[in-house]
Order: C-alpha cells, then sequence, then structure tokens
C-alpha cells in the first residue's frame, strides 16, 4: 500500500470534526485571544491539576457515519418485533406520516428550547395549547398542564398535590386502587415513602374511614374493566376525600369523562396519540384538574395573553409554570416536561379531528368485541362485563390450557399479557385489522383443538357483535369543536400548519442559542436517524427481555461508557428526567444509610447559588434542607461548609454540589468540599447539569462524588425538544450500586433495590439510542477535545465581551469553565435598562437570549459548547457589543429612556412595515441593527408579552370560537 493511501485510510475523525465547531485555523486565533499556546496549556490554566485524570478514557469508536449507520442497523434487528397485545398503558398506534417526517424528524422542531422567551416561541407555544385543549375536551376538567414525563409520575405528582392541599393535616392515608396499573402503584410507592403519605393499595371500599385524603382509581382499570365510577366518587367526595382519575385518553373519545363523573384530577399518558412505544418512552403524561388547583399544579401551563400591541399571544403561565423555583417549599421538582411529545400528540388530535379520533376508536373497539366474540364460541369466557379495548380471557381449560396458548402465541410471535390467577390479557390497538383479529383466533382456537375461524365467518360475527359500552358511561357531548381540530385534514393543510408553527419558532436552525446550564450543542442527523426505526421505536416495554437484545446491548454499552466518564461503577438509566435523576440518586443514599441502621440522617446541604431543582428533589425525599454560604467569587466557602457539616455531623445525609460550579468556575478546593461532607458521615450527591465541563478532563468520581446524574440532553446530544424530552440517569459508587432502581414488571436495579422511580425500566429508552450514538461516534478522545473546546469557546467569548460586560465570576487564573456570567445590573441605574431589555433586543438580532438572571438576578449567563464555530461566536459577541452600544446611548442622553429599541424589543414585521412608525429611532435601528442581519431576519411572532395580563386572565385552552371570527 502506497504511504499516500495509507495515509488516507487512516481514520481522521471525520464525525467529531463535523461535531465540534471550531476548525484549525479558528482554534488557533481563539487561543491567540485568550492568551494561550495550545488548547492543554489552556485546560491547566481552567482545570485544577488535582482534580485531573491521569489517563486517557478508554471509550471505542466507530470510523465514521456511515459506519455507525450499519452498527445501528444490525443493533436495531436484533430486537423482535412481535405483536404485543399487553396493554398496561403501552399500545402500537399509526404516527402519521406527515407529522413523522416534519415535526419528530425536523430539527426546527426537536433542536427548540424551553418557551421562556415566548415572542419567538409562538408556535410550539400554540401546539401546546392544542394539546391542552385535547386534554382538557376529553378529560373533562377545567385546567391542564402541557405535560409531564409519564403516567406513573404523573399520579404520584397528583398524589402528591393533593397531599399539600388537604383540609386537614391528620389525613395522610392515600387510597390507590389494586387495578391501577403495577407500574404506577410502584412509582406511587416511591413518592410515598418519605413525604409522609400511607399508601394503601387494595380493592377500594364504597366510601372513605378515617385519615384517607385521596383516592386513585384507573379507568378503564389495568384488566380492561371499564365501571361506572361515579357514584362511588360522590360517597368520597361527600367524606371530603379528593379523587384522582388515572385514564386512558383513547379510550375517552367514547366513555363518559372523569370530569363529567366527579373527578377531582385525571392523569393519564397521550402516548396513542401518534407516539411510538419507544419500549417505554418518551411520551408526553398529562395532569389535569378542576380550577381550584390551578396555582398548585406541578409543571408548565401553557396561557393566553397579549403583547405590547395588544395583540393575542401566547406565554408560560408564570404563576403557575413550575413548582421547583419555589425551592425547599416545592412539592414537586419537575423542571423537564416532554413537548416534543405533546406537540406530537396534540398534532395528531389536530389531524384526525373529533370524527377521525371517533373513527379510530370505535374501531379499536369493534375489532376488541369481535375477538370477544369470536374466543366466546370457543367456550373461553370474558371476565370484563364493560370494556374498551383490552379483554381478560378465562380459558375453557383453566391453567391447564395455558403452556398450549403460551406455545401457539410463541409460534404466531404474538405477545399477550399472562395474569398470575391465570387469565390472559389482550389489548387492542390502532395497527390492529381483521386478519389481526382472525390471527389472534387462530391462535386460541388451535390451543384449544377448536376450528379455526375463516375470515368470512369473522365478518359475519362482525355484523353480528353488539356495542359493549352501556348508555351510562357513553360519552354524549360534543368535544374538540374549535376550529383547529376541525380545519386541517388533508396532508396539504397538515403540512402547511406545522410549518406555519414551525416558522414562529426560533431553533438551532436559525442561531446559536447560548443558553448557560442548558448546553444547547449540535443533535447530528446520523444520532437521530435511527430513533424512527420500527425495531427501536415500535417495541413494548414489557416484552420477554429475549426480544429486546438490541436494546441490552445499547443499554449494556451506554451504562460501561457512562461509567467510565464518571468514574462510578453503578448505573441506572431509568430516570426519564435530570429532576428523576436528582430525586432518585438521593432515595439511593437514604437506603443505603437505612441499610446501615443510619436512617434518621435527614440533613441535605446545599449551596446558595443552587439550581431550584435541588433543593426540591431533597424536600420530595424527605430531607432537611441546610443552605451553605457562597463567597464573593461565587465559589461554595469551604469553612462554612466544614461548620455545617460538623454541626450535623449526627444527621447528615448529604451534599448536593455542581461542577463546574453553577457560577461556571471549576472551584479549586473541591476535593476539601467533598471530604468535609464524608468525614461528617453524609454522602456527596453531585448536579451533572455541567458534565459537558469535565468529560476527559475530570470526574465525578475522581473529584469524590457518590453520585452524580446526568442530563444526556445537555452533554450527551439528546435534543431539547422544546423543553423535552430529557433523561437523567444516575451513576453511583460501588457501595450504592445495590440500591439502584427496580421495576415491578421487568427485574432491573440492584438487590436491595429501591422501588421503581419512573414508569418504564429504562425511562425513556428509546432516545438513549441518541446518547449511545453519539459516544460510539465520538469515542474516548474526541469527547475530550469536545469539553476543551466547550472551555475554549466560553473563554473566547469572556476575552471579547468583557471590555464591555463585566464577568461575574472567573478563576484565580482568569479563566471561566464552560459557561460565563456577564453582570448587567448596574444599567437599571444608568439607563432604565433591565436584564430582560437585553434578552429581548437579541431577538432583533436573530439570536436566542442566553440564561435570564440565574443564578444570579440582572445577570446573564452564557454557554456556547463545544458545536458553535467562530463566526458565529462572533456574530453573537457582535450583536452583544451592539446592545452595549445602544445602552451607551441612552446613558449619554442621545435616546429616550422610555422609547428605545431595547424597551420595545421585540419588533414584529408587521411593526416595521406599517404605515404608522411611532418611535424616535428608525425603522431600520429597529430591524436591521447589523448588516448581516437582512441576510438571515428572524421576525418575532408577537410584539413584547404582557404577562400582568395573561396572570391576571389566566386561559389555558384554545380560544373560544368568536375569536377566530373576528381574526
Amino acid at each position: 500500500m502506497s504511504d499516500s493511501l495509507a495515509a488516507a485510510m487512516k481514520s481522521v475523525d471525520v464525525f467529531a470534526s463535523r461535531h465540534i465547531g471550531p476548525d484549525a485555523a479558528e482554534t488557533r486565533e481563539m487561543l491567540k485571544a485568550v492568551g494561550a499556546a495550545d488548547l492543554e496549556s489552556l485546560i491547566d490554566r481552567a482545570v485544577p491539576p488535582a482534580i485531573r485524570l491521569q489517563s486517557a478514557l478508554e471509550i471505542p469508536s466507530v470510523a465514521d457515519e456511515p459506519a455507525f449507520l450499519q452498527l445501528a442497523r444490525e443493533v436495531s434487528g436484533k430486537n423482535q418485533l412481535w405483536r404485543s397485545c399487553i396493554g398496561m398503558g403501552y399500545h402500537g398506534c399509526v404516527v402519521p406520516p406527515v407529522i413523522q417526517r416534519n415535526v419528530l424528524e425536523n430539527p426546527g422542531w426537536y433542536t427548540q428550547y424551553t418557551p421562556y422567551q415566548a415572542e419567538i416561541a409562538q408556535g410550539r407555544l400554540e401546539a401546546l395549547l392544542n394539546f391542552q385543549t385535547l386534554i382538557l375536551d376529553l378529560t373533562g376538567m377545567e385546567i391542564t398542564n402541557a405535560s409531564l414525563l409519564d403516567e406513573g409520575t404523573a399520579a404520584a405528582e397528583a398524589m402528591s398535590m393533593l397531599f399539600a392541599l388537604r383540609p386537614d393535616e391528620s389525613r395522610n392515608v392515600f387510597l390507590a386502587s389494586n387495578n391501577c396499573h403495577p407500574q404506577t402503584l410502584a412509582v406511587l410507592q416511591t413518592r410515598a415513602e418519605y413525604l409522609g403519605i400511607e399508601l394503601k393499595v387494595g380493592d377500594i371500599p364504597e366510601d372513605s374511614a378515617g385519615n384517607v385524603f385521596g383516592v386513585l382509581f384507573q379507568y378503564p382499570d389495568t384488566f380492561g374493566r371499564a365501571q361506572n365510577i361515579g357514584t362511588t366518587i360522590a360517597r368520597f367526595k361527600a367524606a371530603g376525600v379528593a379523587v384522582a382519575v388515572a385514564a386512558d385518553l383513547l379510550a375517552l373519545v367514547l366513555l363518559k369523562s372523569p370530569g363529567e363523573l366527579g373527578a377531582d384530577v385525571v392523569v393519564g399518558s397521550s402516548q396513542r396519540f401518534g407516539v411510538p412505544m419507544g419500549y417505554g418512552g418518551p411520551h408526553a403524561a398529562f395532569l389535569a384538574a378542576r380550577d381550584d388547583y390551578k396555582r398548585n399544579m406541578p409543571g408548565r401551563i401553557i396561557g393566553v395573553s397579549i403583547d405590547r400591541h395588544g395583540k393575542r399571544a401566547l406565554r408560560m403561565a408564570l404563576q403557575t409554570r413550575e413548582q421547583h423555583i419555589r425551592r425547599e417549599k416545592a412539592t414537586s421538582n419537575i423542571c423537564t416536561a416532554q413537548v416534543l411529545l405533546a406537540v406530537m400528540a396534540g398534532f395528531y388530535a389536530v389531524y384526525h379531528g373529533p370524527e377521525g379520533l371517533r373513527r379510530i376508536s370505535r374501531r379499536v373497539h369493534a375489532l376488541a368485541r369481535l375477538l370477544d366474540a369470536s374466543l366466546s364460541g370457543m367456550g373461553c369466557h370474558e371476565r370484563n362485563e364493560v370494556y374498551f379495548d383490552v379483554l381478560r380471557i378465562e380459558l375453557p381449560g383453566g391453567r391447564a390450557s395455558l403452556p398450549a396458548l403460551r406455545a401457539e402465541a410463541v409460534s404466531a410471535k404474538i405477545n399477550f399479557r399472562y395474569l398470575e390467577d391465570g387469565s390472559i390479557g389482550i389489548s387492542a390497538d390502532e395497527t390492529w385489522s381483521l386478519d389481526t383479529v382472525a390471527e389472534i383466533a387462530s391462535v386460541f382456537a388451535t390451543a384449544l383443538g377448536r376450528k379455526v375461524p375463516s375470515r368470512t365467518e369473522l365478518e359475519a360475527v362482525a355484523k353480528e357483535t353488539p356495542e359493549n359500552i352501556p348508555e351510562a358511561l357513553e360519552r354524549t357531548g360534543a368535544y374538540l369543536t374549535h376550529p383547529v381540530f376541525n380545519t386541517h385534514h388533508s396532508e396539504h393543510e397538515m403540512l402547511r400548519y406545522i410549518h406555519s408553527l414551525e416558522k414562529k419558532d426560533l431553533s438551532l436552525t436559525t442561531s446559536m442559542i447560548p443558553l448557560g446550564s442548558c448546553t444547547m450543542k449540535l443533535n447530528a442527523t446520523a444520532e437521530m436517524i435511527p430513533l424512527s426505526w420500527p425495531g427501536f421505536s415500535e417495541l413494548h416495554p414489557f416484552v420477554p427481555p429475549d426480544q429486546a437484545q438490541g436494546y441490552h446491548r445499547v443499554f449494556a454499552e451506554l451504562e460501561r461508557d457512562l461509567a467510565a466518564i464518571t468514574d462510578l461503577p453503578g448505573v441506572s438509566l431509568q430516570p426519564n428526567a435530570g429532576s428523576q435523576g436528582e430525586y432518585a440518586g438521593l432515595l439511593v443514599i437514604r437506603a443505603w444509610h437505612r441499610s446501615r441502621g443510619q436512617e434518621h440522617r435527614d440533613v441535605c446541604l446545599i449551596p446558595s447559588s443552587a439550581h431550584g431543582t435541588n433543593p426540591a428533589s431533597a424536600s420530595m425525599a424527605g430531607l432537611k434542607v441546610v443552605v451553605v454560604r457562597c463567597d464573593e467569587q461565587g465559589n461554595i466557602d469551604l469553612e462554612d461548609m466544614r461548620r455545617r457539616a460538623a454541626e450535623h455531623r449526627d444527621k447528615l445525609c448529604c451534599a448536593m454540589i455542581t461542577y463546574p460550579s453553577t457560577h461556571g468556575v471549576f472551584e479549586g478546593n473541591i476535593m476539601d468540599i467533598c471530604r468535609a461532607v464524608h468525614e461528617g458521615g453524609g454522602q456527596v450527591y453531585m448536579d451533572g447539569a455541567n458534565l459537558n465541563a469535565q468529560v476527559g478532563l475530570t470526574s465525578p468520581g475522581r473529584i469524590g462524588a457518590d453520585v452524580c446524574h446526568i442530563n444526556l440532553h445537555k452533554t450527551f446530544c439528546i435534543p431539547h425538544g422544546g423543553g423535552g424530552p430529557g433523561m437523567g440517569p444516575i451513576c453511583v459508587a460501588g457501595h450504592l450500586a445495590p440500591f439502584l432502581p427496580g421495576h415491578p414488571v421487568v427485574k432491573v436495579g440492584g438487590d436491595k433495590a429501591i422501588h421503581a422511580v419512573s414508569a418504564a425500566p429504562w425511562g425513556s429508552a428509546s432516545i438513549l439510542t441518541i446518547s449511545w450514538a453519539y459516544i460510539r461516534l465520538m469515542g474516548g478522545s474526541q469527547l475530550k477535545r469536545a469539553t476543551e473546546t466547550a472551555i475554549l469557546n466560553a473563554n473566547y467569548l469572556k476575552v471579547r465581551l468583557a471590555p464591555h460586560y463585566p464577568v461575574l465570576y472567573q478563576s484565580e487564573n482568569g479563566c471561566v469553565a464552560h459557561e460565563l456570567i456577564l453582570d448587567c445590573r448596574s444599567f437599571k441605574q444608568t439607563s432604565g435598562i433591565e436584564v430582560e431589555d437585553i434578552a429581548k433586543r437579541l431577538m432583533d438580532y436573530g439570536f436566542h437570549a442566553p440564561t435570564v438572571s440565574f443564578p444570579v438576578p440582572g445577570t446573564l449567563m452564557i454557554e456556547p459548547t463545544e458545536s458553535e464555530g467562530k463566526a458565529e461566536l462572533d456574530r453573537f459577541c457582535d450583536a452583544m457589543i451592539a446592545i452595549r452600544e445602544e445602552i451607551h446611548s441612552i446613558e449619554n442622553g442621545r435616546t429616550d429612556r422610555a422609547d428605545n429599541v431595547l424597551k420595545m424589543a421585540p419588533h414584529t414585521v408587521e411593526e416595521a412595515a406599517g404605515d404608522i412608525w411611532k418611535h424616535a429611532y428608525t425603522r431600520e435601528q429597529a430591524a436591521f441593527p447589523l448588516p448581516w442581519v437582512r441576510q438571515h431576519k428572524f421576525w418575532p411572532s408577537v410584539g413584547r408579552l404582557n404577562n400582568a395580563y395573561g396572570d391576571k386572565n389566566l386561559f389555558c385552552a384554545c380560544p373560544p370560537m368568536e375569536d377566530y371570527a373576528a381574526a
């Protein structure tokens, strides 16, 4: 082989060169700007030597993207796609191709950020408002959030909310029907344990006695039975007991809504509305309630308001937004929703409309009835007197007939739900046809020695099979009457509607999203492609493990690599959000203390700079939060940490620490901080939000942490999806591994596992393939390079912006970590400009704002990530410097303090192109402040939001018909 050919054949880290933004020349220019000879010397300045890894990160990589996709095809092929009739909250469905291609597979939708900046998120907010309207109409409730993580955690959130709002504090018992899904009951057990709730699972009595504050029913229940629970609900409510109902959303198209039956809270999953099963997730759950609960609901609620022009505009209702902002007083730590999946479910309802949904639900019900009739003719008995789509079949020969049936089902590649009493659960879904019924009937007929029914016979039975839903349970009222659900039923109309909303949202397809602590990096197309393959998307989470060997290879490799990256050997992939990871990690620590007779340890030390989910998670885990001071440089006060650890040494459970700090600095005394906690008898929990600055350079285990949760949607490239999905696996030290979360249906976790924290055994399993792909494509050396470049990019921004904005925190060497904080507090006095004005003005330049007023009020926290090249970083810096000049103009009296480009920002195209212009500054200054803005202008679709109006006039569903008529 010639030298030139050998050189051409050599691996050149093709993917890494595409993931990492700056090329070699740009890297040299930025290193020169920051005063470093090379990356290694910069890292030596930025990262304390004591915590540096002593050896390279040994993680293998594939050659390039084609090689990875070939590997992924092979792995996907190891998952066997049997027909799964298991049900239990997970169902086959048809994802409309117009939604799959244009939403799920579209970076214009999956790379958006949480809609805190509403003016550039109007499309997503409208899609979420559609979702909320769908939930309200079908549940019969008055207020709902814009999605939660899964049905099990939604039920736990409902229980926690009802407990916090109970009128009599002596009431501490929550009743849960044993006919709820087992995974839901397990998550309830987890949540109840440290909140002081006595959870009682069993047959629900006809009325309440004693100290019951709430009750949960499943409707229809996990075995398929649909009961009229209205009378029972009325009795509980008469006794002052709140009632929650976990409902099947598709069933509610035909069944009377829980609201009509008297429920106070309704939870469930929208998975059946066009979202793949994905071996357990992600799926958008919901929590809907009566209006009385609106100020106490967890998660985000989208509300209708107006902008400064009086135009209708949407935003997150601030006072009902997210409970974790209440810190240790929160009853929920929810920070991540499932926005992308809620958007898909809402679009599914828009595409099909009320009549289309009714056709789908009636067809599913009819096929279940047809199978029931066919099996009844073979001597089988259906135990559910009333059902929607799930049969519970008793075989004529009882348990003796089960082996033959199981064998025939395996031969036909069909999964049933085999219940402990010998009965068989069979769940119908949208993917069924008459052939499906014939196939299942054939399995039973062969196993029971009966005649196999022909298609002609089945068609005849279908014509004679009566309706199963009695009049008392039948939905009668209209639903989804809003025009949006009655307009876009052709693919052309739906495509244009989706695209019209996409154009209203700024995503990574537009420009960098420089949010500190949020790591909005590249979500490469090659990482995303396998997500839609049937081998990954169509698997039920409770299939036998031998049918999911591809997934288990992904899990094994991902666990191995995350353990290597963190230096913590025990891994659980179950937590399906960062907040869930925090919660799971704290529960694992508590379980370990309990195993050693130290259950009384209930104090958690948390720095004052911590993100609000930290104290909220600690509170949910039954811990008492003790705040540790930070010094003027933003570092944890070591002496105060030592003092607090010593003061509480008899009761110290743990400390929660973010590293690098929430202030964007590698603290030099971090190992001393961890040592102080250990000497006080506690464990160190590391919040992994800033792991993007650690990978390959240091590790949580090296630093001294015992537990670390990992935001895969930050460091490991799962897209933010407009506010979710996310994943928050935890890595733990060896002594904690036996306590990793278990699951009631599938064996996972340690030998002494805590109860489940999420509904599915491996959380949102399908999106784990994205992080697996990223790590396979990068390998250990390039993961380290990505970390180094993220630190370089942040320090380059610091050098360019420091002459114009004070940089609040930096190390003794003058370095920041992977993010930096600009201090904007003085502008209010000098010019009347507040940090929010800068955030809104950035929209006119085509940028999303950095993180506003966190962790310090009146500041901007910026994280460029490694994926942005120098040209984009310079454009952002140019915009920020130009904005500083606009502030100077106000400070110098050249520009009015009230009527200026910052106070009026953002500017819409209607205003800039309108006949009337009321401002002293020009239209060009407003809309095209720098020359390059003209080349790629992003227009905010509304002006500045009037949040006060929205909070005074809380309205959280699609506007009424007359609004459309007026428009």
